[in-house]
């Protein structure tokens, strides 16, 4: 077994390890070798916490000649300039590793090998927080999703612990989400740039009742999606005088008419695990649960 630094060379097989884990998180949603490679070197899509990283590091686990394990490792700032959460952090923005099989029973223990390089990397830095996450360059793949088991058995057996949120990814397909009639009389919507997409306000009597953006950038850049165009629920808010009155759900409705008209097929939305009323909402308007995904993996910081 090899640890070594990722080689130009290696493209193609960490770009096929990592879309396996995309594809057991999101259906028929994979990167390019191009968008990969693109994130190795920045990430332009977290354009608030990328400008805080000082150094990029990507290591591969190589087994019997095949790449067996990949991780990308980031360092960020220490100055003020960078968030508390991430000053003097180093992170595993994400490691892919292929699980054991007949054919290569030992595929973990290079996943294993490979967290205990990252953490030789950390400790080079000096940083002082270890974080772990599994944020691939693909719609709704953060944190580290249920259906990655092996990738979390790895990050505790190298002394990381969930120390953070579970969220709930929602899925609907746009045919499906439902459409209902205005729930009041005189009901308009106002179309403007948001902050988090493009909002869809809903209008009573000139005043704004409740919004929806819906962010369709997801598939920016030569991502290929066999499954058709993605969108995001950027932010969804009722006024509290107009809740329990189907103003949600209405608006809901014309963000999936305004998106079917651009060609988009598949609408995402998030929760927390413990927003029952919400993920209920979001079942009755069509969605169903894509992934529970666990963030904020933090490590003991060890003995020099």
């Amino acid at each position: 077994m090899l640890i070594r630094p990722f080689a130009r060379g290696d493209r193609e097989q960490v770009t096929a390890l990592v879309n396996a884990h995309i594809a057991a998180v999101v259906p028929g949603v994979s990167v390019s070798v191009q968008v990969l490679l693109s994130q190795l070197e920045r990430d332009p899509g977290e354009f608030i916490v990328d400008r805080w990283v000082r150094d990029r590091v990507t290591l591969v686990a190589e087994q019997r000649g095949r790449v067996v394990a990949a991780a990308h490792l980031l360092r960020y700032g220490d100055g003020e300039d960078t968030g508390e959460n991430y000053r003097g952090a180093g992170e595993i923005r994400w490691l892919a590793c292929w699980p054991d099989a007949p054919y290569w029973p030992d595929a973990s223990a290079a996943g294993d090998a490979l967290a205990v390089a990252c953490h030789a990397q950390f400790q080079r830095w000096g940083v002082g927080r270890r974080l772990a996450d599994g944020s691939l360059p693909a719609p709704a793949v953060y944190g580290v999703p249920e259906q990655w088991p092996h990738i979390r058995a790895i990050y505790e057996r190298v002394g990381f612990r969930h120390d953070g949120t579970t969220e709930v990814v929602h899925l609907a397909t746009i045919e499906t989400l439902a459409r209902p009639e205005a729930p009041m009389a005189g009901l308009t919507t106002r179309r403007t740039v948001g902050i988090n997409g493009t909002r869809l306000t809903a209008v009573l009597d000139g005043a704004d009742t409740g919004y929806i953006e819906v962010d369709t950038n997801l598939d920016a850049g030569p991502r290929v999606s066999r499954a058709g165009t993605w969108a995001d629920v950027g932010n969804l808010w009722v006024d509290p005088a107009h809740r329990r009155r189907g103003l949600g759900r209405w608006l809901l409705g014309q963000a999936a008419t305004w998106l079917d008209l651009g060609g988009t097929t598949r609408l995402l939305d998030y929760s927390e695990a413990g927003e029952h009323a919400y993920a209920a909402f979001l079942s009755a308007a069509g969605f169903t649960v894509l992934t529970r995904t666990a963030r904020g993996f933090v490590a003991a910081q060890p003995d020099r």
